[in-house]
């Protein structure tokens, strides 16, 4: 980790430094896919030479895994709150879809690539790997909750941890900053849909 600090505060051309080069490379890796960006088109976008962007990174290994571990160190930190750690389990699993849904719109191109590894690298499979132990803490979540009575039983954990967070995540298809939607709101609206269909008795009381 201090490796990482002394990274962030090396400068190359001044103007650039480690947080706007990835804020560029994020979104040319997007753009071109990581194994099809090269160098080259980092640095023709950023207008510094390649050199100037190794004084920051080792290469573009380094920026992958930079950028994934923004998204995913975003989303940790959210299962380590304190409204996602104590209380009932229904409402420490609202909190963590509701704060997740911030951290996506937040941190939106960072999400965005993450959510598009596949784990063709070494950066990748790391990336996923992590990935699946936050997918774990929310089926256990789901577990819990189910076993407190709170949730309805009659749909698996683990597929209703995959179809909230199949809906929370598909917000990186259509969510753009400029339509002037807000996290907040999104996440009210996430939250609504997804938790007066779980919560227990909810199926039962329409009519």
């Amino acid at each position: 980790m201090q490796g990482n600090a002394g990274q962030r505060n090396r400068r190359g051309r001044p103007g650039y430094d480690l947080g706007k080069l990835l804020d560029v490379s994020v979104q040319v890796f997007i753009e071109r896919g990581y194994e099809g960006t090269s160098m080259e088109d980092l640095s023709n976008r950023l207008g510094i030479t390649k050199s100037a962007i190794y004084h920051h990174v080792s290469g573009k290994d380094e920026l992958l895994r930079l950028s994934v571990n923004r998204a995913l160190d975003a989303l940790f930190a959210v299962v380590e709150e304190e409204r996602s750690t104590t209380g009932k389990a229904i409402d420490r699993l609202e909190h963590v879809v509701r704060r997740s849904v911030e951290v996506l719109v937040e941190d939106l191109p960072f999400v965005t690539l993450l959510l598009r590894v596949r784990g063709n690298t070494k950066v990748e499979r790391q990336a996923l790997t992590r990935r699946r132990e936050f997918d774990r803490i929310v089926s256990d979540l789901v577990k819990q909750a189910e076993a407190e009575g709170s949730i309805r039983p009659d749909v698996d954990p683990a597929l209703t941890a995959r179809l909230l967070f199949g809906m929370v995540n598909s917000i990186i298809e259509w969510y753009r900053p400029s339509r002037g939607l807000r996290a907040p709101a999104i996440a009210d609206a996430v939250t609504k849909i997804a938790f007066d269909g779980l919560r227990g008795g909810a199926g039962e009381s329409g009519g």
